[in-house]
């Protein structure tokens, strides 16, 4: 079987390696511009057009990430760019739900028993202790209810704080009050403290982080956006954190990336700032992951973590 892998960040040639010692029978080579030679699946991250230009006979393409959007934001730019007959696979945790779970939790425990309040006293040299937010009352809203989503709701339950689930379709996870449809949305917003955005980023999604919906929450409330910068409205923000609606934010994912030196957000004090770091994708859970299912589809088998085009995840 004949193997193309691009990424345009990573150090190719550990992935090829990896890869080279799971799949001992794959020809693996890096894509490069102008290869158009026949290949049985792709191993991308953000690839450019050209890389399916021609591309007849490829099965998979297998995304090195949870997130698809930037390969669909190929596909609705231009239909037809992925070959019809390729399957687009995500990755399905790799090590990324554990990582996702620190970095929410950090998030909201620090709000909880207001550390980002006594950064700012420390910076005023004051002494003065705060009451922490009661735990019964500080729900915390899980927006997406993916395999990330879901660890992160289930890990925020242990610590006794009430948590509310939201995603497009019914689920059901032990000790979390979970919404569905957009008829639910609301209920699920009403009174949040703090709203966690794990959604997956589609047409439907995008700015969904906006003034209506930070208007529903409980006066106060605190923003943790660990998905994609797309959803964020970003001057209602702002204004939500200028007019006292919202009190915090914590952002790791922005609409244009690396953040830019004159962005508003950098001058904002509530405002805590990460550099899309909140969950790596590790090469050896993801090599092992994509290498079962490539000998999965070799011998004729289903796999998991297929994305309905349509919908976006």
């Amino acid at each position: 079987m004949k193997i193309l892998f691009y990424t345009p960040h990573s150090d190719a040639s550990a992935w090829l390696h990896d890869l080279a010692q799971a799949l001992p029978r794959a020809d693996l080579r890096e894509w490069k511009p102008g290869d158009t030679a026949p290949a049985d699946y792709a191993i991308v991250w953000r690839p450019p057009r050209e890389l399916f230009a021609r591309r007849a006979g490829l099965r998979a393409v297998f995304n090195l990430g949870a997130g698809v959007d930037a390969i669909l934001a190929l596909e609705h730019a231009q239909p037809g760019t992925l070959p019809r007959e390729a399957a687009l696979v995500r990755l399905e945790d790799t090590g990324m739900a554990a990582q996702m779970a620190e970095y929410v939790t950090y998030a909201v425990l620090r709000y909880m028993r207001r550390f980002d309040e006594y950064e700012r006293l420390q910076a005023e040299r004051r002494w003065h202790v705060l009451e922490p937010h009661p735990r019964r009352t500080f729900t915390v809203g899980v927006l997406g209810l993916g395999v990330l989503g879901t660890h992160v709701a289930k890990t925020l339950t242990s610590f006794g704080l009430p948590v509310r689930g939201y995603s497009r379709s019914e689920k059901n996870i032990g000790g979390v009050a979970t919404y569905a449809g957009a008829g639910q949305l609301d209920a699920f917003l009403d009174g949040v403290k703090v709203l966690v955005n794990l959604l997956p980023s589609t047409p439907d999604t995008h700015g969904v982080l906006n003034r209506r919906t930070f208007a529903k929450l409980a006066r106060g409330a605190y923003l943790v956006n660990v998905a994609r910068g797309e959803h964020l409205v970003e001057e209602d923000l702002l204004d939500a954190l200028k007019d006292g609606r919202i009190a915090a934010a914590t952002l790791d994912v922005f609409r244009k990336e690396p953040l830019s030196a004159d962005h508003p957000f950098w001058n904002e004090p509530r405002i805590t700032i990460t550099p899309h770091s909140s969950a790596e994708t590790l090469r050896e859970e993801s090599v092992q992951q994509v290498a079962q299912k490539i000998e999965a589809l070799e011998r004729g088998e289903a796999i998991s973590g297929i994305v309905d085009l349509a919908r976006g995840y």
